[in-house]
């Protein structure tokens, strides 16, 4: 029976890492149910999948797509968080947060893009902007030049004028 349950769950592993080849790898140790529950809430805003995981099978479905943590990284009670760059991204920011760093979760690791992050690496996806700020980080440096240029084209104009208002102040003709 239990190599069937086994089988289960690793199809599940399976069907859900498929869909998502980023994942954030969390330690959970002395979270309560009612801590574990906020942390899900959060998630789902973001709309993160959130689940605790089997260390061994997750071992065994990472190590098929040929993916590997840690051996730290997958020890302990682990939480996992997946889905595309941007929803593994608002993970890190969300186990960051100061109200859920006094439940004492601890980020362990993770995946981005194929690429196998360390525990440090993973805290810094925290600091990455999303998308609409990026945006409009982008829209700023492009729309800067033709600012500048437009100020530029206009202060001629303007300049003259004052030169022309100064001297008719001044009572000339």
């Amino acid at each position: 029976m239990p190599n069937l349950v086994n089988r289960m769950v690793v199809r599940e592993y399976e069907g859900h890492l498929s869909e998502a080849e980023n994942l954030i790898v969390v330690s959970l140790h002395g979270l309560t149910m009612v801590q574990s529950e906020k942390v899900r809430g959060m998630l789902a805003k973001q709309g993160v999948p959130f689940r605790m995981v089997r260390n061994k099978l997750l071992r065994r479905v990472l190590a098929e797509k040929g993916l590997e943590l840690d051996a730290e990284c997958l020890t302990g009670n682990t939480g996992l968080a997946w889905g595309d760059p941007e929803a593994v991204i608002s993970a890190a920011k969300v186990f960051t947060e100061k109200d859920v760093k006094k439940f004492k979760i601890k980020l362990k690791g993770g995946i981005l893009d194929g690429q196998v992050l360390d525990a440090s690496e993973t805290v810094q996806l925290a600091d990455v902007p999303d998308k609409d700020t990026l945006r409009g980080m982008l829209l700023g440096v492009i729309s800067g030049p033709a600012r500048s240029l437009a100020s530029v084209i206009n202060a001629v104009p303007s300049s003259v004028a004052r030169v022309i208002q100064a001297h008719v102040d001044e009572g000339g003709e």
